[in-house]
């Protein structure tokens, strides 16, 4: 029965943890509770943006055509026509050997293709100098340059960040729709492990691995279920492990990977499901179990918190990753 030192490598292990990892559930939820969500759909935009031709400079809004050659020797002259308000679109249009005044912001008008930076212009009462030619398009965002209407802003699969929250209320998005966040149980096993509250006796360790893994688990994007330290006995081991199965997507087990008659997480995966992996050509970290029961991953880490972590990035960031259809965070170890 036992698969241990049939020994794999890591990426036939991220490989084996992928193909388990179930297929995740979503949900709409208020854009307001979407922070570091995973979208399981598209978010279209309602409308371009920007909705107009749009000045990025404070500045005049000219032909192009009119400031071809201009220099400090021999500026353009134009005559400003007036401005154009924020929030208004209604302004005069820019007739030949004019320009209007255009805040950053600001809708270009009608007969403009370009604004001219205020500080390569010079103000001569109603006239105005403009000392350095300006190419068509130039300091300009044209209607839907960011994005179409119709088209995806976001695309699913992205994490939205506080970036893409901005991007989804643009476009009219007050409720989007997210992948379900997996809850990861969290088992740890060993007869030598006491609370952390607790000073360790001769031969005790503090359990460190649940608090580890849990703030692992929460920094992907999961949430922890937290089954406590379970005794080196097998009938016990079973049913926390089975009572994490029922109530999660997902178990860690830490400790008890080791080849060794006291240690029983490759036997309760055996009775529950399948091992499926026994041992991963990583130090440290060798001992690592991948297994199935019940239709979920279980993941058997070993004791050592160094070791365990190790696991967890190198190929417990795969499942995670795959179960909320996500990509891996890069990161060393």
């Amino acid at each position: 029965m036992s698969l241990f030192l049939e020994v794999v490598s890591v990426s036939e292990a991220v490989k084996a943890v992928q193909k388990i990892a179930p297929l995740p559930g979503c949900e709409e939820v208020p854009l307001e509770d979407a922070l570091h969500r995973v979208l399981a759909r598209d978010v279209p935009a309602d409308i371009d943006i920007p909705g107009f031709d749009r000045s990025t400079v404070d500045g005049y809004a000219v032909a192009a055509a009119e400031t071809t050659g201009a220099s400090e020797a021999i500026p353009a002259m134009l005559q400003c026509r007036g401005r154009v308000g924020m929030g208004s679109a209604d302004a005069e249009s820019v007739s030949p050997g004019s320009c209007l005044y255009v805040p950053t912001g600001g809708a270009l008008p009608g007969g403009a293709d370009a604004v001219a930076m205020i500080e390569h212009t010079e103000q001569i009462g109603d006239d105005i100098l403009v000392h350095r030619p300006v190419a068509p398009g130039e300091n300009v965002v044209f209607r839907g340059e960011d994005f179409k209407a119709g088209k995806a802003a976001l695309e699913r699969g992205r994490v939205l960040s506080p970036r893409e929250i901005g991007v989804a209320a643009a476009v009219g998005a007050d409720r989007v729709t997210v992948v379900t966040i997996p809850k990861i149980g969290i088992v740890s096993t060993g007869n030598e492990l006491v609370p952390v509250v607790e000073t360790p006796g001769p031969g005790e360790v503090r359990d460190a691995n649940s608090y580890l893994a849990g703030a692992f688990v929460t920094e992907r994007g999961c949430h922890p279920v937290y089954f406590g330290i379970v005794r080196d006995e097998r009938a016990v081991l079973k049913r926390a492990v089975s009572s994490a199965l029922e109530r999660c997507d997902a178990v860690l087990v830490s400790g008890g990977s080791s080849k060794d008659e006291r240690d029983n997480t490759a036997a309760v995966i055996a009775e529950l499901g399948e091992v499926l992996v026994h041992g991963i050509a990583i130090a440290p970290g060798k001992p690592t179990i991948i297994g199935m029961a019940r239709g979920k991953p279980v993941i058997g880490l070993p004791g050592h918190p160094a070791s365990a972590f190790v696991v967890l990035v190198a190929v417990v960031d795969h499942l995670l990753a795959a179960m909320r259809q996500t990509t891996v965070s890069r990161r060393t170890i």
